[in-house]
């Protein structure tokens, strides 16, 4: 038997470590499981070149509560420690990372989740436990050793009659983490955290039907035929999945594996993926993973930390900011990676270079896959396009090498349905949408009912109306007229009347003249009495509405930007409304408004706004009730 003091300079450094080693208790399970997974692999390995001379045997890891000794127990058949080893990885190694941790974290509060570098998995075990033992004896034929530790430097390392290769970590569970013995709470964290191991881990055990067993017919009394009952047996309750299908190779799995694999991951989502994306790269880094695109919603909050970030198939975080690109945290599925610390803090995934390449990477691979489904069946990627869209717009905005890629297959749909790429658009539009002063007008609506006059008018002229409706859209139309030659606009139909949004050399001539239009315009101005409307006379074609309330292109735009995140770099704070009524000189009515009494003048106005600010959803509260009533009396 061996007494001894742990080397510690850190004082009293068992309750820095309960305090400060990590900031979810909970974590101890995943550590002390990772290091019996590690114990478990290095044995495979060492068999494998020869220099382990046993057999592996039935590799598993064994989770076991004894409630009335309050112990958790960890077992596994790997590697296992000689007397020296424990002295060196235990005594040594690990609590000098410990006490390394403690001595440039213990003060400060914003970094006490960082790990990584430091071999700390062991001690986070008394974070929960006033004492700790190791049973283990190695491979190699030595005798088996038994380490104890009650939370305080001082331990005792003794020979122990254990005669099975492997480890047991026993922790004596403290007061006040009691809620460790419950076997719901265990059986959760090892689905949290363990459900994809590489060793199988045991929990227990659980009756299934005896695969051998073929139930007889028995007939009853009655002459009436049933089967007699499945015989049950009782087998290890095995929690993990040891081969999850990101391990596997892409050529080796059937899309009806990746179905089972989504399910498998969201046993609660009801709704297939749209597509996958498998990675799988081995340099400058390692990386594996399937990232799925689900349907998504408008409300991109709602869909983020879906993405599941793995080190060697055991569970880190699914918080994947400075991993995955922002724009792709909308997706579902697995990354796994080695290179990423085990327990890292967001400050430190940003600044790593690994990361970065990560990050890279699976732009570069989601890029890939969207142009390769649009070459390959642009029918159906049309078909998934209002599913996809969010994504790949903040993609282009939020990513410039993405924006790029994404030039060649982002699709533009039309208010008939039809869809083109970019340079498609341009192409189809370039004569007919050209004005005159070179400037190509892309028209396009957010709303086709609610805009539904404005995309006719422009329909009449054979121009074509994109319906572009995602949150986002704002600031990507800004992008890509910048990015271009200067000469893209992109304009909504209810902007202007037609012949302003597309301003061609020949005019329509007013029938009012000048004289009139100054007599008209204050007393359209004093009847609709409200500073958000600015009134603007134009000649229009005789057939088009009298009035017609726009939203001024630039004004909308930015409200529209401010919504989403944007507008206050423009520093105009809480824009208001402001619209533009557009009022026909050529229409017969404005002549007749214009020749009326004052009574007379003022209730053709009402009319007119009333039912323009209609057309447009403008019209509430009192003002509807009242143009309702007035309608009625111009029907009596």
């Amino acid at each position: 038997m061996s007494k001894g003091n742990i080397n510690v300079s850190v004082e009293n450094i068992f309750p820095l470590i309960k305090k400060f080693l990590y900031s979810d208790h909970e974590i101890f399970l995943r550590e002390l499981i990772s290091n019996a997974t590690d114990a478990t692999t290095k044995l495979k390995h060492l068999i494998s070149i020869g220099e382990a001379k046993t057999e592996l045997g039935d590799a598993k890891i064994e989770i076991s509560i004894d409630k009335k000794a309050k112990t958790l127990t960890i077992k596994d058949n790997g590697l296992g420690m000689t007397a020296d080893e424990v002295e060196k990885y235990i005594n040594q190694i690990a609590f000098s990372g410990a006490e390394e941790f403690l001595e440039k974290y213990k003060d400060d509060k914003n970094e006490t989740g960082v790990i990584g570098h430091f071999g700390l998995g062991f001690y986070s075990a008394f974070m929960v436990a006033k004492k700790v033992e190791i049973i283990t004896k190695s491979f190699k034929d030595e005798p088996a050793a038994n380490w104890v530790c009650d939370g305080s430097p001082e331990f005792t390392l003794v020979e122990h009659n254990k005669t099975e290769r492997g480890t047991e970590i026993i922790l004596h569970i403290a007061d006040d983490s009691k809620e460790f013995l419950e076997e719901g709470k265990i059986r959760g964290l090892l689905t949290k955290y363990n459900r994809f191991n590489q060793v199988p881990i045991k929990f227990g055990t659980k009756k299934i039907n005896d695969p051998e067993h073929e139930p007889k017919t028995i007939k009853d009394k009655d002459g009436k035929e049933t089967k007699e009952p499945h015989r049950q047996i009782e087998v290890d309750d095995i929690i993990n999945n040891t081969n999850p299908a990101w391990t596997r190779k892409p050529a080796d799995l059937e899309d009806e594996d990746y179905k089972n694999f989504y399910r498998e991951l969201y046993p609660m989502q009801f709704e297939e993926s749209l597509f996958h994306i498998h990675l799988n790269v081995d340099y400058p880094f390692n990386l594996t993973g399937i990232l799925f695109f689900p349907k998504l919603t408008q409300n991109l909050d709602m869909q983020k930390d879906k993405i599941q970030l793995y080190q060697n198939q055991v569970f880190v975080t699914d918080n994947v900011e400075g991993i995955v690109p922002d724009f792709l945290q909308m997706l579902k599925g697995v990354i796994d990676s080695p290179d990423i610390p085990l327990n890292v803090s967001r400050s430190y995934l940003q600044a790593d270079g690994a990361v970065k390449k990560i990050s890279g990477y699976i732009t570069k691979k989601v890029a890939d896959k969207l142009s390769s489904l649009f070459k390959n069946n642009r029918e159906d990627f049309e078909k998934k396009w209002n599913d996809i869209k969010v994504i790949i717009e903040y993609g282009m905005l939020s990513e410039d090498k993405f924006f790029d890629k994404a030039k060649k297959f982002a699709l533009y749909p039309t208010v008939d349905d039809t869809y083109f790429t970019f340079d498609e658009l341009v192409e189809k539009t370039k004569d007919s949408q050209t004005d005159k002063d070179g400037n190509h007008v892309i028209l396009y609506a957010a709303n086709k009912d609610a805009q539904h006059s404005f995309i006719q008018a422009a329909k009449d002229k054979g121009y074509e109306v994109l319906i572009l409706d995602s949150p986002i859209v704002s600031h990507l139309m800004q992008k890509k007229e910048t990015s271009g030659d200067g000469k893209i606009k992109f304009t909504r139909v209810d902007a202007d009347h037609i012949d302003n949004l597309i301003k061609k050399e020949d005019t329509v001539i007013s029938k009012l003249s000048d004289e009139e239009k100054e007599k008209l315009k204050p007393v359209l101005e004093g009847a609709i009495n409200d500073s958000s409307y600015t009134v603007q006379l134009e000649a229009m074609d005789s057939n088009a509405a009298p009035f017609i309330i726009t939203v001024p292109e630039f004004m909308r735009r930015m409200k529209e930007m401010q919504a989403t995140g944007g507008g206050g770099m423009f520093g105009m704070g809480n824009m208001p409304d402001m619209y533009n009524l557009v009022v026909n000189t050529n229409h017969e009515l404005v002549s007749e408004i214009l020749n009326a009494d004052e009574e007379k003048q003022k209730g053709l106005i009402s009319q007119a706004f009333d039912l323009a600010k209609l057309s447009q959803n403008l019209l509430h509260g009192e003002d509807l009730t009242n143009f309702i009533k007035r309608s009625y009396e111009l029907i009596k």
